[in-house]
C-alpha cells in the first residue's frame, strides 16, 4: 500500500465513520478500486481507532463528566450529596452511564455472533450495497418518527438502552451504518435527536475498543502487508476528516435533517447491486 491509497483510506474512513453511510462498506469498496484484497481487518480498526480519538477530542467535556460520575459511583458517593443542579445532572449522567453499559453488553453478544457467522469471503458488494438500502429506509422512516415525537428524552431508559444496543449491533451487518442504525434506534426510543446523535457516539467508544483488541493480535500483519507510514499517514487523515465530519454532521442533527443522506445512499445502493 501506497501512502497516498492509506491517505485516501483514511480519509474515506474519517468521513464516513460518523456520517451515516457505513465506513466499513466504504472502506471495502475502496480496497477492491485499489486491488487491496489482503489487507488485514487490524488496518480498519486502526482508522477506527483514530476516528476514535476524534470522539474524545469533539465530546470531551462529557465524557470527563461520565467518568467524574462513575468515579463518585464506585466510591458510593451519593448524587444527593452534590448542589442541586450539579445532583440533577449527576442522576442524568449515571442514567447516560448505565444506558452506555447495558447497551454495549446488547452490541458485545451480536458483534461476537454476526463476527463468528459472517465472513469476509462471504460479504459480496452486491450485499453491501444492499445494506446501504436497508440504512436509508432506517434514516427515514426514524426522522418521521421523530417529528411525530412529542414528549422526548434526553437519555434513555434500561429498556430503550438494550433497543439501543440492539439496533448497535444491527450496524455490524454489511453496509449498515453503525452511527446511522444507532441514532435511528433512539429515535425510535423517543430520545431527543440532540442526545441521541451524542449517546450514539459515546456508545461507540467501547464498541471501538473492543474491537482493536480482539484485532491486536494482528499487528504484526498490519507491519508486513501495509507498512508503518500509510499506516501513520492513513490514522492521521482519519482523525482530522473524522473531527470535521463529526462537527458537520452533530449541526446536520440538531436542524433534523438526518434522512438526507438516504439520498446519496439510495443510488448508490442501487448502482451497487446492478453493477458490482
Amino acid at each position: 500500500m501506497s501512502v497516498l491509497q492509506g491517505i485516501f483510506l483514511g480519509l474515506i474512513q474519517g468521513i464516513a465513520e460518523f456520517l451515516p453511510i457505513s465506513s466499513s462498506a466504504h472502506l471495502k469498496i475502496a480496497q477492491h478500486l485499489f486491488g487491496l484484497d489482503e489487507v488485514p481487518l487490524l488496518f480498519d480498526v486502526m482508522l477506527h481507532l483514530a476516528t476514535l480519538c476524534s470522539v474524545f477530542l469533539f465530546f470531551r467535556k462529557k465524557i470527563l463528566e461520565l467518568l467524574l460520575s462513575f468515579f463518585r459511583i464506585i466510591t458510593f458517593k451519593k448524587s444527593s450529596s452534590l448542589a442541586p443542579e450539579e445532583a440533577a445532572k449527576e442522576t442524568q449522567n449515571r442514567k447516560m452511564i448505565l444506558a452506555v453499559i447495558l447497551a454495549t453488553l446488547v452490541t458485545g453478544v451480536i458483534g461476537i455472533f454476526t463476527s463468528k457467522l459472517l465472513n469476509d469471503d462471504l460479504i459480496s458488494l452486491k450485499i453491501v450495497s444492499a445494506g446501504f438500502l436497508v440504512t436509508s429506509f432506517l434514516l427515514i422512516s426514524s426522522a418521521k418518527i421523530e417529528k411525530l415525537t412529542i414528549n422526548k428524552s434526553p437519555v434513555p431508559s434500561w429498556p430503550k438502552a438494550l433497543l439501543i444496543g440492539l439496533a448497535q449491533g444491527f450496524g455490524t451487518l454489511p453496509g449498515i451504518s453503525r452511527s446511522g442504525s444507532t441514532i435511528a434506534g433512539a429515535l425510535y426510543c423517543k430520545i431527543d435527536r440532540v442526545n441521541a446523535g451524542e449517546f450514539s457516539f459515546i456508545l461507540s467508544i467501547p464498541a471501538i475498543l473492543g474491537a482493536f483488541i480482539l484485532e491486536a493480535k494482528d499487528l504484526s500483519a498490519v507491519k508486513e502487508s501495509i507498512g508503518m507510514l500509510p499506516l501513520a499517514a492513513g490514522c492521521l487523515t482519519a482523525f482530522v476528516s473524522g473531527l470535521l465530519a463529526l462537527a458537520f454532521l452533530m449541526r446536520l442533527i440538531k436542524k433534523g435533517k438526518l434522512e438526507w443522506f438516504a439520498a446519496y445512499l439510495i443510488p448508490l445502493g442501487i448502482c451497487g447491486i446492478i453493477f458490482f
